[in-house]
């Protein structure tokens, strides 16, 4: 409600007679006219300032009896005034609901805001992240947990994979870190106590590591039998049989190399040691092992370095997987088929691929591939040797370092599988030119 405009001409209208008449009276009419206008204005400010004393109060009190239009304006203010105020408690009541409720989690809540600072965490926040009330109140998130693998991950701003990392103040303790987005810049961070799931999920890699480690030793001895009677003239039915006992010996030592690697991948998330890798140097080998393993396939293997850049990382872990990629082309794709193994860089990261022009892979199978002992086709994979691991093993060392495996493939055209690492697992390393020259020209 607002002043109304007639009111207030009526009221000026009547100032204005009563002093033109006193004017007159007095023959000064238009000095009359004139105090009759400063009388009624000096009368309005005196109600503005009584509605306004009122209105800056803050005991809710009653408005002032104003008259006339300021009497209808005073109202309306104090109705708009006690809805502000009725709206404010519903939303207090639902703030203090959200701190009880959230204080009672196990999990660890924080608020960060645009410019990474604490606003606001809960309880569990204190016990497992080590966060003080009156000290850390709008500090940087970086600056109280300086783990390098955590800062990496907040600022590589790529949440849609959980986190896991040792607690800051309880170093027996595994928390898993969830962020997410909100407003306009905005983060809510998560924390998980795992500690117990780890427990389980060790016990679990105990149990295949020493469960492979065992079999290794009686695979070992009946391999050997077997090369001793292989070695012997026995008869063709005999010796058939044995040959075929002979591969599946070897495809169980391949299966329990395969288990006690990715094992050891599943202990711990992050790579402890990184170093420089060469990868020219590595890749040439890998490509020289797959043309030896093409064998009479005669698949046609090329290696382009498109990039001066190489990686950081565990050497060990990342020939495998890109071993693995490789090998799994020139296992699953025709005879005579191209496989090209190619490493560039860019303002995004750094990226190997693996391409071939073979059978391809039919879409539904593609989200499965990276999941332990998942065959598109049985038969096909029964024949080739392989575990059904090396796919789950690329996706663990990935991860350790970082990195994802992207997979693209069309039936008939051929497949597609990328390791697209982050720019700051990338480094400038000196290689020997001749070395580079000498790896890169053996297409």
């Amino acid at each position: 409600m607002v002043i109304s405009k007639p009111k207030l001409f009526v009221s000026l209208f009547t100032f204005c007679v009563v002093g033109g008449l006193v004017g007159f009276v007095t023959e000064h009419f238009l000095l009359g006219l004139l105090l009759g206008s400063l009388s009624w204005s000096l009368y309005q400010l005196r109600q503005f300032q009584r509605l306004y004393a009122w209105a800056i109060k803050t005991d809710n009190s009653e408005p002032p009896d104003l008259p006339s239009s300021w009497g209808d304006l005073s109202y309306a203010l104090y109705r708009l005034q006690r809805s502000n105020k009725e709206h404010e408690t519903k939303l207090l009541s639902v703030i203090r609901r959200f701190q009880q409720s959230s204080a009672a989690l196990e999990d660890a809540v924080v608020i960060i805001d645009a410019r990474d600072k604490l606003e606001w965490w809960n309880r569990s926040a204190e016990r497992l992240l080590g966060l003080k009330p009156k000290i850390d109140k709008k500090k940087s998130i970086l600056n109280l947990l300086r783990d390098p693998r955590f800062i990496r991950y907040y600022k590589k701003q790529e949440y849609s994979e959980p986190f896991e990392l040792m607690s800051p103040v309880h170093h027996q303790m595994t928390l898993q870190y969830h962020i997410t987005r909100f407003g306009e810049g905005d983060r809510l961070l998560v924390a998980r106590d795992i500690t117990r799931l780890k427990q389980l999920e060790q016990t679990r890699q105990t149990f295949v590591a020493n469960a492979s480690h065992e079999l290794r030793t009686p695979l070992t001895v009946i391999r050997g039998y077997l090369e001793t009677f292989l070695d012997q003239e026995l008869p063709k039915p005999i010796m058939r049989g044995l040959s075929q006992m002979q591969q599946q010996t070897l495809r169980m030592e391949s299966l329990v190399s395969d288990l006690l690697l990715l094992s050891r991948l599943e202990s711990s998330q992050h790579v402890k040691d990184e170093q420089p890798v060469n990868l020219p140097s590595l890749l040439y080998r890998i490509k020289r092992d797959g043309i030896l393993l093409s064998g009479t396939k005669e698949h046609i293997l090329t290696l382009n370095i498109a990039s001066d850049k190489d990686l950081l990382g565990q050497p060990n872990e990342l020939h495998s997987a890109f071993s693995n990629l490789v090998f799994n082309a020139v296992r699953y794709t025709p005879e005579g088929c191209e496989i090209k193994i190619e490493w560039r860089s860019d303002a995004s990261g750094g990226h190997l691929s693996v391409i071939d022009n073979g059978r391809g892979i039919e879409s539904h199978h593609i989200p499965h591939l990276t999941e332990r002992f998942y065959r598109v086709d049985e038969g096909r994979s029964s024949e080739t040797g392989g575990t059904g691991l090396g796919l789950s093993i690329v996706k663990h060392v990935l991860a350790r370092h970082g990195a994802k495996l992207e997979i693209k493939s069309k039936l008939g055209v051929g497949s597609e599988f990328i390791c697209h690492f982050p720019v700051d697992m990338l480094t400038d390393v000196e290689i020997e030119e001749s070395e580079v020259d000498n790896n890169i020209s053996h297409h």
